[in-house]
């Protein structure tokens, strides 16, 4: 292609691969800069597969217009002064296809009136046609073209062939020209369809990118919220636990036995809840563990962990049947359930919580938190209100909603509402 034709913006450096990028020697030099990213922004240099056909161009043009030279020797009408200023326009237009990818449409113009006067010129007014047909737009060759289809009768009036009739004679400088046309756009139109499979291979390869990074952005929240939801709970005991045994280091041996138990316990579960989440990022591996993953039936066993802690908890489950419960409607429950006791324990410890699951196939299943305002002071928990984005979400993604509200006596209410199929 000409070295002027218009620059298409530059893709990433490895955009894309193959063997046309391996090898851009074999692609014409402006189809090359586009799968060569280290030719972007650089003046077009010609490849080789442009030398190759320069040279057949150009020895093409000397061939034809040897065989006009001939004809125009031979031909009666002619005069042998007029022959050899004939011979002599078609060198220098032959001389001139160098010049075509420089100025492809310029070339084509001058070329009209010099095959007029000038059969040895034929063969160089093809090539130039034919160039303008692949590096230009039809309104170019559209506009070139039909002078020069307007101009063969006239060529032959000035000097008919000798061999065919003047009838013959146009409708055969008429054909050729059709069929340079032809044949140069169609070369235009499969470089441009290369381009746009190109292009079309480069979008697919960007939107690949981003629909897997945009996998790995979803992975790594859900991995955070599920760390969240399973970690926030234990440490919270924890907490509280070693908070007890700071503040009354002169407890009955008793308490103090049980409350290192439940640190060690609650520390157990910690490191094993910890141990499946991460087994996620090795692959899956967190189902090598054994470890069942929570759901609905496992609520009173929540709520009995929460009770050893010192925690005041009722629980109102007019679920007939928890075990047919699915299990990803289950389990999210059960994370929504355990966010909404820790955030308790952290905001209104001492306060008696009340834990409510309704719902039926069809209708939904329904959970509540509920807690009154705490009996003494509280200090304020850093972070606070990222678990219950985190909930949100987690319904959001369920295909439910999520509600909250502070009462005006300093309660809290926290409400889920799940999809739940007949």
């Amino acid at each position: 292609m000409s070295g002027t034709d218009p620059e298409r913006p530059p893709e990433p450096a490895g955009s894309l691969s193959g063997p046309l990028a391996r090898r851009p020697w074999t692609l014409p030099s402006a189809i090359a800069r586009e799968f060569d990213p280290s030719r972007a922004g650089r003046k077009s240099r010609r490849t080789v597969r442009d030398w190759f056909a320069d040279f057949t161009c150009f020895f093409a043009a000397v061939f034809i217009g040897m065989l006009g030279a001939d004809a125009v020797i031979d031909n009666p009408h002619v005069s042998q002064g007029y022959a050899e200023l004939d011979q002599v326009v078609g060198a220098l237009a032959c001389a001139a296809i160098w010049l075509r990818r420089r100025w492809p449409v310029g070339l084509a113009v001058a070329m009209v009136p010099v095959s007029v006067a000038s059969d040895t010129a034929g063969g160089a007014a093809a090539v130039a046609l034919f160039t303008l047909a692949v590096h230009r737009p039809f309104r170019y060759v559209a506009w070139v073209g039909g002078v020069s289809v307007a101009v063969v009768p006239l060529t032959y009036w000035l000097r008919p062939d000798s061999g065919m009739s003047y009838g013959i004679s146009i409708a055969f400088g008429v054909l050729i020209t059709v069929t340079v046309i032809g044949w140069g756009m169609f070369v235009r139109s499969r470089r441009e369809l290369l381009l746009s499979l190109r292009d079309r291979a480069v979008r697919a390869e960007n939107e690949a990118a981003l629909r897997a990074e945009q996998a790995q952005r979803l992975a790594r929240e859900d991995i955070a919220r599920e760390m969240h939801d399973v970690l926030a709970h234990r440490l919270t005991l924890l907490s509280v636990h070693a908070g007890a045994l700071e503040f009354r280091p002169d407890a009955p041996r008793e308490e103090i036995a049980r409350a290192a138990g439940v640190i060690r316990e609650s520390s157990h579960e910690a490191l094993q809840d910890l141990r499946q989440v991460i087994g996620v990022l090795r692959g899956g591996e967190a189902d090598a563990s054994g470890r069942p993953q929570p759901t609905l039936a496992a609520l009173g066993t929540l709520i009995a962990e929460s009770r050893d802690a010192g925690m005041k908890v009722v629980l109102d489950n007019r679920v007939t049947d928890p075990d047919s419960v699915p299990t990803a409607l289950g389990r999210t429950a059960y994370r929504i359930a355990q966010e909404g006791l820790t955030n308790a324990r952290k905001h209104a410890p001492g306060a008696e919580v009340t834990v409510t699951v309704t719902g039926a196939p069809g209708e939904g299943l329904t959970l509540s938190v509920r807690n009154p305002a705490p009996p003494g002071p509280v200090p304020a928990v850093p972070g606070s209100g990222q678990g219950l984005i985190g909930l949100a979400e987690r319904a959001s993604l369920a295909g439910g909603r999520l509600g909250h509200e502070a009462g005006d006596d300093g309660g809290f209410h926290l409400e889920a509402w799940l999809p739940w199929a007949s």
